[in-house]
């Protein structure tokens, strides 16, 4: 299973605002900048976070975007599936009644595929805004000497 761009792109934008949760509202060209993805495709999944309670809008001359709730309170996984949908690797596994296939009782490859997609859920939905800022101060700290041999 391979995120598209609307859920790599969209988990970058909100990683930025978490990293300015107690700066001023950001706008969506200086994500862009920094994060490298366009504004107008930007613009598309900001939307889709804000309908979904993750971002508000600021307007006015120092208008921008901030997160709806603090970074600790967002999961990965809150985010990729309001961009994504389920992280189901096959139709057979999700919240999705409908997409249970007709062998789906005596399929022993759906029992693969639900414990795949137990093991992503687990994995999204424990890592919050707030534990990839702790990650990205570690990963950035002047105190670490990596040393290669």
């Amino acid at each position: 299973m391979k995120l598209t761009t609307k859920g790599r792109y969209g988990l970058k934008a909100m990683f930025d605002l978490a990293l300015h949760y107690n700066d001023k509202p950001i706008t969506l060209s200086s994500i862009g900048e920094r994060q490298n993805i366009s504004v107008n495709y930007l613009e598309q999944l900001i939307s889709l976070l804000k309908k979904a309670g993750f971002v508000k809008s600021i307007r006015g001359a120092q208008g921008g975007y901030i997160l709806a709730k603090i970074p600790s309170k967002i999961s990965v996984g809150e985010i990729l599936v309001t961009l994504e949908g389920q992280m189901a690797p096959a139709d057979c596994v999700g919240d999705d009644p409908e997409e249970i296939c007709t062998n789906s009782d005596y399929c022993v490859t759906k029992i693969i595929f639900e414990k795949i997609y137990e093991s992503i859920n687990d994995v999204i939905f424990s890592i919050t805004l707030q534990d990839m800022i702790d990650d990205h101060k570690q990963i950035n700290s002047t105190d670490i000497q990596i040393t290669c041999k």
